[in-house]
Parts: structure tokens; sequence; C-alpha cells
């Protein structure tokens, strides 16, 4: 069985063929303005593959809250023309094929259950660092989608006062602080130029990366006794910075080392995949919601 994978996003679509278990002939198009340009984009991607590929089905990872009862995109994102209508039957006539669809940071913890970092394991919360902070919930194998569909949305967790973790533990939240501090334009400095500069002995980055890692495990340790997964994984783009598990596991000692908790050390890894993430795990969810 062929299956074709699209990953929606607010830049760019990705997409790929699953064919003899394995993601194949992998690329990507702007994201377009309009859901008539998207629709006629789609559907042209699938009849160049037909030429070479016999397709059963196609797989969507989307932003926004998946109702698959409805059958619609609910929520907000920054797709705005893909929500609140019936995007399932349209596409099942515009391909003459069954479609699903899941959240795309559902799609990155499916991947890694399935394949990936956790194959082997059956409750874990995988947490995607970017802009803001997302995830998914895993129970017993299944994504907890949540009463409000919004099962995941970790970014929203109170960690001082009223400031929210995505607003704290952020790569993203730590550039603006130092760019505030230095009377800088917030769109000129990264987080990985507040990390290199750290690195180089400006101790204002310092400053700031300390900031960002209390704030990081303060969040994790709140998700980590909150639902006692087997792992953490963590994803998103701030994952590929090389010592970013030892610094979160250096932080993870001091702040134990202050409390008294119960003795259960939270087990913290890394995601395995990463462009493709949201690919897999689209086509994990077709199998699970097409046997």
């Amino acid at each position: 069985m062929s299956l074709l994978a699209f990953d929606i996003g607010g830049t760019s679509v990705k997409y790929a063929i699953w064919d003899e278990d394995q993601l194949k002939e992998k690329g990507s198009f702007f994201t377009p303005d309009s859901w008539d340009q998207l629709k006629s984009l789609l559907v042209q991607t699938k009849v160049s593959f037909q030429e070479r590929f016999i397709i059963d089905g196609v797989a969507f990872s989307a932003p926004g809250a998946i109702n698959q009862i409805d059958r619609q995109i609910e929520g907000v994102s920054e797709v705005p023309y893909i929500h609140f209508f019936p995007i399932y039957d349209e596409l099942e006539a515009a391909f003459g094929l069954p479609v699903s669809f899941e959240n795309d940071a559902n799609c990155a913890g499916l991947a890694e259950i399935w394949r990936g970092a956790a194959v082997d394991k059956s409750n874990v919360l995988f947490v995607v660092l970017g802009t803001g902070i997302g995830g998914a919930i895993i129970v017993n194998g299944e994504i907890q989608h949540g009463h409000h569909l919004l099962g995941g949305e970790f970014g929203f967790m109170l960690l001082e006062g009223e400031r929210t973790f995505s607003e704290l533990g952020t790569a993203v939240a730590m550039a603006r602080r130092y760019a505030k501090r230095m009377n800088l334009p917030t769109n000129e400095v990264s987080g990985e130029q507040v990390f290199q500069l750290a690195e180089a002995g400006d101790q204002v980055a310092k400053e700031e990366v300390n900031t960002f890692y209390h704030y990081l495990v303060k969040g994790l340790y709140n998700l980590a006794y909150s639902f006692d997964p087997e792992v953490l994984l963590l994803g998103g783009g701030v994952s590929n910075k090389p010592d970013l598990i030892e610094r979160i596991n250096d932080e993870m000692d001091a702040l134990f080392s202050r409390l008294r908790v119960p003795p259960f050390r939270p087990v913290i890894e890394l995601c395995q995949f990463k462009n493709d993430a949201n690919l897999i795990g689209a086509i994990c969810h077709y199998k699970k919601s097409h046997q």
C-alpha cells in the first residue's frame, strides 16, 4: 500500500510518498494564500505521483485542533483558510481517495512511538520547543486530544504569576529578553545568537541562557509530575543544540537539590525524527484510523 503524505505549515507544505515502508520522493512547495490554490496544488501533487505509484489514501499533518468526528479543523493557525469547513469531504472528492488528518505536534509524537525514540514506550509526553511550546500526550499508545481538542498545549501552563511556559521557557523568549536588556530591536536577535554570545562570554547573554534553562526545566518538571510519563521527548528547533540535554540535567539536579519531592527523576530525551516527523506521524495516524 502506498500513501501520499502532506505536512501543512505556515510557510511551506511538505509531501512524500510512503512506499515499501519508507518515505520516498520528498518535496515541498510554498504555502499559498487561499484554499482554492492549496487544494489545486495538493491535487497536482497527487496526480504527478499517480504516474509511478498506486496511491491508496492521503494522510495529512496540519496545524489547529482536528475534529475527527465532525471532519474539520477547528481552532486557529498560521493557515487560517483551512479552518471550520468540511475539509475532509472536499479533499476526498478532489482526490477520489480517503484522507486522514491529525494535528502536527500529535503527528510528531506518533512518529516517535511508532518508529522513533519512544518505539518501546506507551506513555509519553512529546514537547515541541519552538516559537511557543506545544506537544502531544500519548497514553497507552494513543493520542489524548482532550475535551476541547487542546491536549498537549503545554505552552499555556502558568509558570510565574500570569506568565506562561511559552512566554518564559523558549529560546525565542530568551532572545526577546536579551534584546530588551541590550536596547536592540527584537527582530534582530535570535535564540541561536544569544547562545553563541553566552559561549563567547557575554554576561547578559549568560544570564538569559540561565533563565531560559531555569524556566524550561521548571515546565518540564511540572509536566513530568502531572502526567508521570515513561519519557519526556523534546523536539523543535532548540532540540538541535548539542548540549541541550546535558544543561537540562544540570538544571534538574539543581532543582532537585532545593526541593523535597518523591523519588522519581524524569527521563528526558531528544526525539529521533526531525523534518520528517510530521509526515511519518501522519502516515501512522492514517494506518490507525483506516485499519
